[in-house]
């Protein structure tokens, strides 16, 4: 896809020639356009969206400029246009961390990269979430009872009774919606910090050695664990259990003692467990979205080993038997998702 008339007066005002390469980027699952722009021996980063208000409340800007003031790693903006949507962007390559992650059979040698990006999420929950004037937008909104039920029927709308086809009895539908009240309550009740939202290894890029932050426009207030959960139990990388364990040490021991403290509580394993099955879910239900709305196959080989995560978490509390019930009982977990994929 080449880029229309608008990017490209954008960029040659910007660039001050018009003698510059686009490539267009892949992407993940954001409805946003990326292309890598080259000139000479230097390349950028091209973000185009919908038209935004730079009076400093537009989110991406906003929390972008909030994380650098905390800092925390994230791409520089070398020139934007909100009446075209468009911001131009430091190149931060190609290499993700899922990408680091496969390459290496051993996941020991990951592990520093796994460190540094955990040395980010720490910066996140703490110098990010002081209170300062002005309040950035990401300390404005918060993971209350209304977004984290949202995000569980979100998965049941497009996973449960889209992908799958199951029609819910009515009887069985209110013991399901008395659970996933029940799971949001508690939830919503615990002490927040600022949330990333979708910390996983396709957000963070490695370059030149650093660990770099991206896709942070829809942060916002929650409980340390959600953040945790999609970097620990990412649907896109298989970590080992002892990994996990060791990244968790690694988190917690960035903490101020207070909060060190905290994360040492049975409590906090109980809420730990509790987001698994809450975020799991929720990343199933954004999963089977993609094919229903717009036909990405993408991510459809991602929803059967998310859901067995959230099975097993959610089969050892007792309260969630309905949820437990629903995956068992419609055969979601014998589920191949993937021969969606086939013509």
């Amino acid at each position: 896809m080449e880029l229309n008339q608008a990017e490209k007066d954008f960029l040659t005002q910007t660039l001050g020639s018009s003698n510059f390469e686009s490539f267009r980027l892949a992407g993940d699952a954001s409805t946003r356009k990326y292309y890598r722009i080259v000139m000479d021996d230097e390349t950028w980063a091209l973000m185009a969206w919908d038209p935004f208000d730079e009076k400093g409340e537009y989110p991406f800007l906003n929390i972008l400029n909030h994380f650098k003031k905390s800092g925390i790693l994230v791409p520089e903006v070398k020139a934007c246009d909100g009446s075209k949507g468009l911001i131009l962007l430091e190149d931060l390559g190609d290499l993700t961390l899922e990408r680091k992650f496969w390459e290496n059979q051993d996941q020991s040698l990951v592990l520093p990269f796994y460190k540094k990006t955990i040395e980010q999420l720490a910066l996140i929950h703490t110098t990010a979430s002081k209170a300062v004037d002005p309040k950035p937008v990401c300390q404005k909104v918060a993971f209350d009872h209304e977004k984290f039920l949202w995000e569980l029927n979100y998965a049941k709308t497009h996973l449960v009774e889209g992908l799958c086809e199951v029609k819910l009895p009515a009887s069985f539908a209110k013991e399901l919606d008395a659970c996933f009240s029940k799971l949001a309550d508690i939830l919503a009740k615990e002490p927040k910090v600022v949330c990333h939202r979708d910390y996983h290894s396709r957000n963070v890029m490695l370059k030149l050695g650093k660990t770099y932050v991206i896709d942070f426009q829809d942060a916002r207030l929650g409980p340390r664990q959600y953040d945790l959960v999609s970097l620990l139990y990412d649907s896109y990388v298989d970590l080992d259990d002892s990994i996990r364990s060791l990244l968790l040490d690694e988190y917690i021991g960035r903490l101020p003692k207070t909060e060190q403290d905290l994360c040492s509580t049975d409590h906090f394993s109980e809420i730990m467990s509790l987001q698994i099955v809450q975020r799991c879910f929720k990343a199933c239900g954004s999963f089977a979205s993609f094919y229903q709305t717009r036909k990405d196959t993408r991510y459809l080989k991602y929803i059967a080993p998310t859901l067995h995560t959230v099975f097993g978490e959610a089969s050892r509390v007792s309260w969630l038997k309905p949820l437990t019930q629903l995956t068992t009982d419609e055969g979601l977990l014998e589920r191949c998702f993937d021969d969606l994929c086939e013509p």
